[in-house]
């Protein structure tokens, strides 16, 4: 019977560790290349990131090749797209709809967090030094594992320019 106990304190401190180590935001800033997951205003953790292919300036229409500025969610969780894991966001967000309805654009969408590709056309040194995604923040598969267990839908994304 003294193993119940046991088991049930390691569980607790399992949760309440948990809870110290989850971000409660993640902070992307494009100008450093920098993905940062936050705790209480203090980086949990920092990666090294890719953008779009054309980076500068916040995502206006679909095919821009611009990653998105302004603040967001982490939505849902993919497993099986065309990258390393996935974590969709929340762009666009309404003010990115009613901007894309005043231009007459589509605003786009399918924005995430991801690993690389599971089918390369490039080099690895490729895709670690150059920005080369549509749109979306990219980071090794390593970082996006980590990002993916410290991270939980609904948790806040800023994208600073």
């Amino acid at each position: 019977m003294r193993i119940i106990p046991a088991i049930l304190l390691m569980l607790v401190s399992w949760v309440a560790l948990a809870d110290v180590l989850l971000a409660d935001r993640v902070v992307v800033n494009k100008t450093e290349r920098r993905l940062y997951l936050m705790q209480k205003d203090q980086v949990l953790k920092s990666y090294k990131i890719a953008l779009g292919l054309i980076p500068e300036g916040h995502k206006v229409r679909e095919g821009d090749f611009r990653t998105p500025e302004g603040d967001y969610l982490l939505t849902r969780r993919v497993i099986d797209s065309d990258f390393f894991m996935s974590i969709m966001v929340s762009y666009p967000n309404p003010a990115d709809y009613t901007n894309a309805r005043k231009l007459g654009v589509s605003p786009g969408g399918n924005i995430m967090i991801h690993g690389q590709p599971n089918q390369p056309k490039k080099t690895a040194s490729y895709y670690a030094n150059y920005d080369w995604t549509d749109g979306c923040i990219a980071v090794s598969n390593k970082a996006m594992t980590e990002i993916w267990q410290l991270t939980t839908v609904d948790t806040p994304v800023s994208i600073l320019p």
